[in-house]
């Protein structure tokens, strides 16, 4: 199996402006970009940040900013993911985009809703668990609040290699997102990509970035707190194989269903 690239834009977003955070994340893909990568990660509701205002602010699935991915994949010639807000039969989606450079994509709608900040009350649940392929590796994608719930993102019979989770995670929760990716890692025996936002949004919420990526036994590959950042690392798939190997703790894992 072939090493992945992978690109993290730890991006500043701008309140509620779809047109000028599009602008800007082109602006600073095409400064930023200097090797061919095979994914460009970008933070939970790149267009928007992280906002209640779903109706003002959602689009349909042939909207402005699914253009937009569309373009960039190509362009790259890369996966690019992200979320938007997306509006389907008169409900409101938290929906991360995978998309291919042929315009193919899959999604992911969030499962677990923010309460705390009103999220349930904007938005419509996801139901389904998503794996995705990329050059062989099995991506399982995941957004923000999902972080906090194990048994959801449980790596049950070893389907996937990677957790990809994206971001508004407040910076005064920081050491709990800190906490919880290696755990994530070390229990799935898998990759975690954390990839956050930085800068104030329209409420005066701090982000702090911390995005990272963990190892299958924990280790730290890539980590930037602070400052707006866009970084492109390779992850190695032998890394997987031989700790699950050495230590074959999945196998002894409870089986369970969601219901």
């Amino acid at each position: 199996m072939n090493n992945l690239k992978i690109t993290i834009f730890q991006a500043y977003l701008f309140w509620e402006n779809t047109d000028k955070n599009l602008q800007n994340l082109a602006l600073r893909l095409s400064m930023g970009i200097k090797e061919k990568t095979d994914l460009i990660i970008l933070p939970e509701m790149f267009n928007t940040g992280f906002t209640m205002n779903a109706e003002a602010l959602a689009e349909e699935m042939n909207g402005k900013t699914m253009l937009w991915m569309q373009q960039t994949a190509q362009k790259y010639d890369c996966v690019v993911c992200g979320s938007l807000i997306i509006k389907e039969n008169n409900h409101y989606y938290n929906r991360l985009i995978w998309m291919l450079p042929d315009g193919s994509f899959s999604h992911y709608d969030k499962r677990h809703l923010f309460g705390l900040g009103n999220e349930d009350k904007s938005y419509t649940a996801g139901e389904q668990q998503v794996i995705v392929d990329l050059k062989g590796w099995k991506i399982r994608l995941a957004i923000c609040y999902d972080l906090r719930f194990p048994v959801w993102l449980r790596n049950k019979y070893q389907e996937y290699d990677i957790l990809l989770i994206i971001a508004s995670w407040p910076d005064k929760r920081s050491a709990h997102w800190n906490a919880l990716i290696p755990a994530r890692a070390i229990e799935n025996q898998s990759y975690v990509i954390g990839a956050n936002r930085v800068g104030h949004d329209g409420n005066e919420i701090y982000h702090s970035g911390h995005s990272q990526c963990i190892d299958p036994q924990g280790k730290t590959v890539y980590y930037k707190p602070e400052d707006e950042d866009l970084y492109t690392f390779s992850i190695n798939y032998e890394e997987v194989v031989k700790t699950r190997r050495i230590f074959p703790f999945l196998r002894d894992a409870d089986q369970f269903k969601i219901i």
